[in-house]
């Protein structure tokens, strides 16, 4: 797994990671010196994409999906000068290489989750949801001190969210067999738009049938499936409950097994998640393969590279303008590199796929980070238990440049110095994890019990008395922390507000706008001053001096916590 690409960083114990794909096999190319390559054409026009489509063709390659929305094209083609020949056509922005993915036999997709939505649908339907003030928890949430932190358990008491407002899980997928999720999951609206690599997600295709393309509901790295339980686990007395327990999941899958977001599906995941009408998305990672993605390219970065992150940029900023622009709000992740986003460090792990990364000179003015820097994205950064910003967690010393809007609960293992809790996994955000990735993990054997090594992680098994059918009939949990963390923790009290104050809005539907939630959440948030002296010092904790960062800003608003700690009460109330 890359969770360092998914903004998700692991605890300090050690974690057992084994390969454990099973059922069918990538069929290699005949010739791998032959094999095409694939590309991404992105059009001066969004509305010009068919007509270049078109003339793609006409160079002689083959077209594999066209996004009219913002005026990506994919392509592959084995001719060498494809990309400088595409370049030149009248009507194009820019041509990048995309990621190559493994030859999968043809066959016709069975359509499984959708055969069955219409029966989950159905069974949903006759479940009485749970009333506000019943809760304020499920038995595992004694150990969520994250929802104490947001005063969810006071909002429970006004409103659960509503089944009107739907949350896109953008990431690795999500486990709708887990039977703290099943209730909420929308089979129907949810879809997947990636397809299996053979290189990174493991040497295995687990459905050739589906061209390795995995169904909805199916998670091979837990990290989506941790993301919404924090969001809309159920509140139906076991396990957890999410910060919005009500509301509807869908999956809209950018995220390969491994953990990579690659241009192309994360740009169709979003303009889907517009055109479907869903009303917040979580984004808790970064476009691969560029930590950093820079206007001309870094200094270090060849002109290919550099033509590459041009189009990333531009296909991206299109791309959430328009989700943003119909009534999506965008939620993400800060991320993971204990790094001043307004003064950021040089970049040694770009490119993470295709080549090997060099050092790079990373210029404020013309990098950016994505999707957390974009203008119409609210980022978000992770604190512990004790309302100090996470040592990895990034910060910004530019308060108010929309790099840090709000913070959340992202769990801190090295919080408590001097405490019991110091080092321990309570410090992290325990929340849903797939059956089948404990198995690869090692955390969960054969006949279902949590191993010797899943217990010193703190997984945890529950089995509700009545099973739901449909899913599993128990239920596993893990502990993560990261800004990944953080950031569902947020996307859950957008999902209250859009809940709560949402009204229809013409050919949007049911919804609420983008702006109008962050700026009920900023105002709502609760206030968090810097640490006193303005410097946070993490030496104690067992960090070097290259972890020690700079507030600066007020109580309202700083570049630790934006305008604060978001507040699920504050939103409903």
């Amino acid at each position: 797994m890359h969770r360092s690409r998914i903004i998700a960083v692991a605890s300090s114990i050690a974690c057992l990671i084994a390969a454990a794909f099973v059922s069918g096999t990538f069929a290699p190319s005949a010739d791998a010196s032959s094999a095409p390559t694939r590309y991404v054409v992105l059009a001066q026009d969004a509305g010009s994409a068919h007509a270049l489509a078109t003339r793609l063709k006409a160079l002689g390659a083959s077209v594999k999906r066209v996004n009219t929305d913002i005026g990506l094209v994919t392509v592959t083609s084995k001719d060498a000068n494809f990309r400088s020949r595409a370049g030149r056509l009248s009507g194009v922005y820019g041509v990048a290489r995309d990621q190559s993915i493994g030859h999968a036999p043809k066959a016709k997709p069975i359509a499984v989750p959708r055969g069955a939505a219409a029966t989950l649908a159905k069974q949903a339907a006759k479940k009485k949801p749970p009333t506000p003030g019943t809760g304020p928890s499920d038995p595992l949430d004694t150990q969520l001190w994250g929802m104490s932190m947001i005063n969810a358990g006071k909002a429970h008491a006004i409103t659960l969210g509503s089944k009107k407002v739907r949350v896109g899980i953008m990431d690795t997928g999500v486990d709708a067999s887990h039977p703290d999720l099943h209730a909420n999951f929308d089979y129907g609206l949810s879809r997947n738009f990636v397809t299996d690599m053979a290189d990174i997600d493991g040497a295995t295709c687990e459905h050739p049938e589906l061209g390795c393309k995995d169904p909805v509901g199916e998670d091979d790295d837990g990290h989506g499936t941790h993301v919404a339980g924090t969001i809309a686990a159920a509140m139906n007395g076991f396990g957890v409950s999410g910060v919005a327990p009500n509301v509807d999941i869908v999956e809209v899958r950018a995220g390969q097994d491994s953990g990579y977001f690659f241009l192309q599906p994360t740009v169709d995941a979003l303009t889907y998640s517009a055109d479907a009408g869903i009303d917040v998305v979580n984004m808790s990672f970064y476009v691969d393969p560029w930590l950093y993605n820079c206007l001309g390219g870094a200094p270090e970065d060849t002109p290919e590279q550099a033509a590459e992150q041009n189009v990333i940029i531009t296909a991206m900023n299109r791309a959430l303008k328009y989700a943003h622009d119909r009534k999506v709000t965008l939620v993400a992740a800060s991320g993971n590199e204990n790094s001043d986003l307004a003064n950021p460090p040089d970049d040694f792990s770009s490119p993470d796929y295709g080549t090997d990364p060099h050092q790079r000179t990373i210029d404020n003015a013309t990098c950016v980070n994505l999707p957390t820097e974009n203008p119409y994205v609210i980022g978000v950064d992770a604190l512990g238990p004790s309302g100090k910003k996470s040592d990895f967690s990034n910060y910004t010393t530019e308060p108010g440049s929309g790099e840090v809007d709000l913070s959340a609960p992202g769990g801190w293992f090295r919080d408590g110095f001097g405490t019991p809790s110091f080092r321990t996994n309570g410090n992290l955000i325990l929340s849903t994890y797939p059956h089948n990735v404990g198995l690869a993990e090692g955390t969960i054997d054969a006949d279902g019990n949590v191993t010797p090594a899943g217990a010193a992680l703190g997984v945890q098994k529950v089995c509700p008395a009545t099973p739901d059918p449909g899913a599993d009939a128990c239920g596993y949990y893990q502990f993560l922390q990261g800004t990944s963390m953080a950031s569902p923790h947020a996307a859950g009290v957008a999902a209250l507000a859009v809940s709560r104050h949402g009204h229809t809005m013409g050919k949007f539907g049911f919804a609420m706008a983008p702006d109008a939630v962050l700026a009920l959440m900023q105002k709502t948030a609760t206030d968090h001053a810097c640490p006193p002296g303005g410097v946070q010092s993490y030496t104690q904790e067992g960090r070097d001096d290259s972890y020690t960062a700079t507030c600066v800003g007020t109580t309202a608003f700083n570049g630790f916590y934006g305008a604060g700690i978001v507040n699920a009460y504050g939103v409903v109330k």
